[in-house]
């Protein structure tokens, strides 16, 4: 779970770095879910509203290639 960046020379460009790998690791995604509780039914709807923003957003993609 340990990050590590090793600093050479310019802090900033290590910084940037070390964010770019608990981004991609996923840290803050997961931070905010566990900030509150959300009830299983909402947790549902959030979950079919972005299918259905997803699927529209394919649509969208496919009609534009045709």
């Amino acid at each position: 779970m340990a990050t590590k960046v090793t600093v050479r020379g310019n802090l900033d460009q290590a910084l940037r770095k070390f964010k770019q790998k608990v981004a991609r690791d996923g840290v803050p995604s997961e931070c905010r879910k566990r900030e509150a509780y959300d009830k299983p039914g909402v947790r549902r709807r959030a979950a079919k509203k972005e299918g259905i923003k997803n699927s529209q957003k394919r649509n969208r993609a496919n009609n534009r290639d045709n």
